[in-house]
């Protein structure tokens, strides 16, 4: 069953086209993870998911609800933990907990008992009565997932939830959301940490640009790279790919080298063959190499080769 189904979605700023007929579909119970760079388009996405902005073109499907016609019945069956804070400060978080339950049309009896139940997978029931703004960033992050899944929502859309917290609370809301999804609530997880989608997500998706680029679980993602590991080396000035190119064996195909200003990237299967040539040939023709790594096959790899950049770029 399809929980989230969007087809052809685009919206455009005036001249610019923020995100260009993207379509990808989640199923219940799922994890999944969309990455992209800085300006891919992924939260100007989440942002039209959620009903914030409305899309140029484009159909949005969640649980048989069209969220383009009919945004109020579908935000009703989403959970939303945005990358700000959105609680009270000088109320306690059960406090928070209640005011947000009642928002979503909890009462009474029933109300109290999910309170209570999410304090508990929240990690802060000894700190209920206690005011926000007495908490860390990571405690606080945890009251808004809390005040988030209070509903049981259909879908929970989290965007960068552990951005600025300390480790221990970055640990405790991997294993919420992991626990979450067990219990098969649907996730939508974006991260600039790769290891953290890594961790949570059984299959992920890729934009750049604006454009979806390919979506898959790890090991489909990973099959698009092979057995390939990368050569990262970094100079100590900007480099021209073209000029790169002049200079690199012919037996290393344009589609296998990424630059990024100063760092050269290379996939290749034997990459201590050919790394005492490669380093010969740049060093030769007058450039000065500050760093090499060979990285094995990962997710990071599958993202470079895919977009060119890294995801933090």
């Amino acid at each position: 069953m399809e929980v989230l189904k969007v087809s052809q979605l685009t919206k455009r700023f005036r001249d610019f086209e923020a995100v260009k007929n993207v379509s990808f579909s989640v199923h219940k119970g799922e994890s999944f993870g969309l990455l992209g760079p800085n300006g891919a388009g992924k939260t100007t996405t989440i942002q039209m998911i959620t009903g914030l902005f409305p899309p140029s073109s484009g159909n949005i499907d969640i649980a048989g609800i069209d969220m383009v016609r009919q945004p109020k019945q579908g935000q009703a069956l989403l959970g939303i933990v945005p990358q700000e804070i959105a609680l009270y400060q000088t109320m306690s978080a059960r406090e928070n907990l209640s005011f947000w339950g009642r928002m979503y049309g909890l009462r009474g009896n029933h109300l109290q008992k999910r309170i209570n139940e999410v304090l508990e997978i929240i990690g802060l029931t000894d700190r209920a009565k206690e005011k926000v703004e007495t908490f860390s960033g990571g405690m606080k992050r945890r009251v808004n997932i809390g005040a988030t899944i209070l509903h049981n929502p259909e879908l929970l859309i989290m965007d960068e939830p552990t951005v600025g917290i300390d480790p221990q609370s970055r640990s405790h809301i991997l294993e919420t959301v992991k626990q979450l999804n067990s219990e098969r609530m649907t996730v939508i997880y974006t991260s600039h940490y790769m290891e953290e989608v890594e961790y949570l997500c059984e299959k992920i998706g890729i934009m750049d640009q604006g454009e979806f680029i390919t979506s898959g679980t790890i090991s489909e993602l990973r099959e698009t790279i092979g057995d390939r590991s990368r050569i990262v080396m970094n100079f100590s000035r900007a480099l021209n790919l073209e000029k790169i190119k002049t200079i690199l064996s012919p037996s290393i195909p344009e589609k296998d080298l990424s630059l990024n200003y100063d760092e050269l990237a290379i996939f290749h299967k034997e990459p201590q063959k050919v790394l005492s040539e490669l380093i010969q040939s740049v060093t030769g023709a007058g450039f000065e190499i500050t760093s090499v790594e060979v990285v094995e096959p990962n997710l990071e790899s599958v993202f470079l080769h895919l977009t060119g950049r890294s995801l933090r770029d």
